[in-house]
């Protein structure tokens, strides 16, 4: 099934691109045109690239990165640009496929977390989440890189050098702009820092298992509904162990997201008498945080004032 699908993106992408993609934004003259794929991609290439680059998510906004899949027109629109970035651990279903459909288009390919040492639950096992990996051969790696500081240091590296290679004149231009983007994130994990060493407890109840990288650099312990996919759900009895620690606990909160809607999680916030709270998993923003300009460093602080409040 997956090859024929290939075929017909094969197909349908040369016949749209005979016609033409008129609403590509390859259209300015003389700038990068990028697409990307989770928000911070997206947005820190438009931060390093500044007037060099017109930069487009292929998510709609609130889009769920892990099931999206894109339209033909989608894929001929990426065909057209100069360059592709994603994230390259999993949580984008549809890129290995894309990368086959691509391959032989004149788009840069840019895996934005190349080097990265990603967090593997074999190692770093949460005992919340067990069931997850046990149940979903994909659950072992948590994609959500992103949300880490000073990991996303790295991420923002590959993205400048990737624009270096395509457009070597801006070299000057995206060194500075690393620069000033390296001391942001530095500053911003320095506010974790502060923000978890003060707090009265360090665990907090999740719709979606999407924050062991806070475990991992701030001792933030999630005890998760769902698995690092929404899809991934918990079975009857991990769902009464779930709402058992939460209340062994004595969590005030339950913690959902931008982009998700999980009735699971809602049966457990009445299960437990929990108020509820908002944390951004920035995998998409929505239509209002796109008309007030949020950027990634905007809801990230968000996130802290969200955790000052769970975790106090």
């Amino acid at each position: 099934m997956k090859r024929i699908r290939y075929f017909i993106l094969l197909i349908i992408i040369s016949l749209l691109s005979a016609c033409g993609a008129d609403q590509n934004i390859s259209s300015d003259e003389g700038k990068l045109s990028i697409y990307t794929t989770v928000f911070p991609l997206t947005d820190f290439a438009k931060k390093i690239g500044g007037q060099d680059v017109i930069v487009k998510s292929i998510y709609p906004p609130g889009a769920d990165a892990h099931s999206f899949e894109p339209t033909p027109r989608d894929m001929t629109e990426i065909a057209s640009a100069d360059a592709f970035i994603y994230t390259g651990v999993g949580v984008e279903a549809f890129v290995s496929t894309a990368q086959k459909t691509l391959k032989d288009e004149n788009v840069e390919l840019i895996e934005a977390a190349e080097d990265i040492e990603f967090l593997n639950t074999e190692e770093h096992n949460h005992d919340e989440q067990e069931h997850h990996e046990e149940e979903h051969h994909h659950s072992d790696i948590d994609p959500h890189i992103w949300l880490d500081p000073l990991y996303s240091i790295q991420i923002v590296e590959n993205i400048k050098d990737a624009l270096i290679e395509l457009n070597p004149s801006g070299k000057e231009l995206y060194e500075k702009n690393f620069k000033d983007l390296k001391e942001q994130l530095e500053e911003l994990h320095t506010e974790f820092q502060k923000v978890t060493s003060s707090a009265k407890r360090n665990e907090i109840l999740v719709a979606h298992s999407a924050y062991g990288y806070w475990e991992a650099r701030y001792g933030i312990k999630q005890i998760s509904i769902t698995g690092f996919s929404p899809t991934n759900e918990p079975s009857q009895k991990e769902l009464k162990d779930i709402i058992e620690t939460a209340k062994e606990h004595k969590l005030k909160y339950i913690l959902f997201e931008q982009n998700i809607s999980s009735r699971i999680a809602e049966t457990v916030q009445k299960e437990t008498g929990t108020d509820s709270l908002t944390l951004h998993n920035l995998e998409a923003i929505t239509e209002q945080e796109m008309e007030e300009n949020e950027d990634y460093f905007s809801l990230m602080m968000q996130n802290l004032e969200t955790l000052k409040k769970a975790l106090n």
